[in-house]
């Protein structure tokens, strides 16, 4: 029998708030835990993330909350699932207030600018002496908590975190599955997010499937480039966290930065499209942080530099595509014999 542990989720976003569910109907006490008082009390009265979640009733038993020092104090595992400019104010507020031997785990997707650190790398910096990991993969938070069929991957240097996690998280609906790349799976993670903008651009214009193919591999082949020039291990990319990553992000209008692209290839403007989104789309400021990393250490990444030249650098669509598709021919997979 699983032991029953006392975990708190931070952050009342979607993806927070669907696997606060999962382990408060696997019977553990589970606190999820929002920014905003009254945003808290209203989604514990109505049993429902109204802002994120609408329809959906909540599990009787999870405790929702604004009180940070109650969420966190007495819990053996945290998961911090808070976007990622946000995410090492609150990292930094939760480093006196945890357990000694509390696990943390990140579930965000995203890059802070300065030094091109990752959320578990903040995790790292802010929270030394606490055994970290991070869960990542194709995990649309609507699909989960309709309890449909899903897989997603925990990672971690650390045995226990891993199976923590595991035992904390899995369910007849949800399964989860162990990497020790942290790096790569968090990696992945982050760069699918650019590649779903491209692919909603490429869905707009009216691409067919071909199109969306081709976008789709050579994705999958950038960001194994990149990976592994920085060090991750390119067949991480070949999993859950990796191609089944981008491919449901680049597939379909439930993610953010798809719905981005694909408002950028109607002929919308940027600004408009970010405010009319209300919710945090990582792709474009990912974007920002891979193209100036990838021409820093020269890593061949043409759909990210074609993108980044629509987006910052005026340059129409038509042009950017005409240039991909005459551009170098490149070897189809990388890594072959390795």
């Amino acid at each position: 029998m699983t032991t029953r542990l006392t975990v708190a989720v931070l952050g009342g976003g979607s993806f927070g708030t669907a696997i606060a569910n999962i382990i408060s109907h696997n019977q553990h006490k589970t606190y999820l835990w929002m920014r905003l008082a009254e945003r808290a009390a209203a989604c514990e009265s109505a049993r429902e993330n109204i802002h994120y979640l609408p329809g959906y009733r909540l599990a009787d038993n999870l405790i929702i909350t604004a009180d940070l020092v109650t969420a966190v104090s007495e819990s053996d595992l945290v998961f911090v699932s808070i976007p990622s400019h946000s995410f090492r104010a609150v990292t930094r507020s939760i480093s006196t207030l945890l357990r000694p031997d509390a696990i943390v785990v990140s579930t965000a997707k995203g890059i802070e600018p300065k030094g091109f650190t990752l959320m578990s790398q903040i995790l790292e910096q802010e929270l030394p002496n606490h055994p970290i990991g991070v869960l990542s993969g194709p995990n649309f938070a609507k699909e989960i908590v309709k309890q449909q069929q899903t897989g997603t991957v925990i990672a971690s240097e650390s045995e226990r975190v891993i199976n923590c996690v595991q035992q904390t998280l899995c369910s007849a609906t949800f399964r989860v599955y162990a990497n020790h790349d942290r790096y790569g799976v968090e990696l992945g993670g982050a760069l699918k997010n650019i590649y779903a903008i491209i692919c909603g651009m490429a869905a707009a214009l009216g691409a067919g499937q071909n199109t969306q193919a081709m976008l789709l591999t050579r994705s999958l082949a950038e960001m194994g480039r990149f990976a592994h020039i920085m060090g991750a291990n390119p067949m991480t990319f070949l999993g859950l966290a990796g191609v089944g990553d981008l491919i449901l992000t680049c597939t379909s209008d439930l993610s953010r930065n798809y719905r981005v692209g694909f408002a950028l290839g109607q002929g919308k403007p940027l600004e408009e499209i970010v405010a009319a989104l209300g919710q945090v789309a990582e792709g474009i400021n990912t974007l920002k942080q891979v193209k100036q990393k990838a021409d820093e250490l020269g890593v061949y990444m043409p759909l990210v530099s074609g993108l980044h030249g629509i987006l910052f650098e005026h340059k129409a669509i038509a042009e950017v595509a005409r240039s991909l598709m005459l551009g170098e021919q490149n070897t189809d997979v990388d890594y072959m014999g390795v």
